[in-house]
C-alpha cells in the first residue's frame, strides 16, 4: 500500500520582465488531503487557493511521487498488471484517473 503523506511541486518560468512561479503543496491529514496552489507572476502579490478532498474521494489515489515509485517497482519486477487504473489529482488539482 502506497500512501502520500506530503508532496511539493514547483515550476518556474524565467521570462523577463515577468517571471512566473507556480507551487503546489499537498498534505495528508486525518480527514483527507489539502491542496494549496500558489501562483506568483513578477512582482505582484502571490495568488493562493486551497481546497480539500475527503478520504472517501481519495480512496486508492496515487499522486505523482507514489506513481514514480510504483513505476520503478513494476520495471524492476518486469511485470505490468492488466488494466491498472488509479484515482489521481491532475496539475490543476482536480480529481482524475491515471492508467498504466
Amino acid at each position: 500500500q502506497l500512501e502520500t503523506l506530503e508532496q511539493e511541486e514547483q515550476e518556474c518560468l524565467e521570462l523577463k520582465p515577468h517571471p512566473t512561479e507556480k507551487r503546489t503543496h499537498i498534505v495528508s491529514h486525518e480527514h483527507g488531503m489539502t491542496v494549496t496552489k500558489t501562483l506568483q507572476q513578477g512582482e505582484a502579490e502571490p495568488q493562493c487557493v486551497s481546497f480539500s478532498y475527503s478520504r472517501a474521494k481519495l480512496q486508492g489515489a496515487l499522486l505523482e511521487g507514489a506513481s514514480l515509485l510504483l513505476l520503478r517497482v513494476l520495471a524492476h519486477r518486469q511485470t505490468m498488471p492488466p488494466d491498472l487504473v488509479f484515482p489521481a489529482i491532475d496539475t490543476e488539482g482536480d480529481l482524475c484517473t491515471s492508467s498504466y
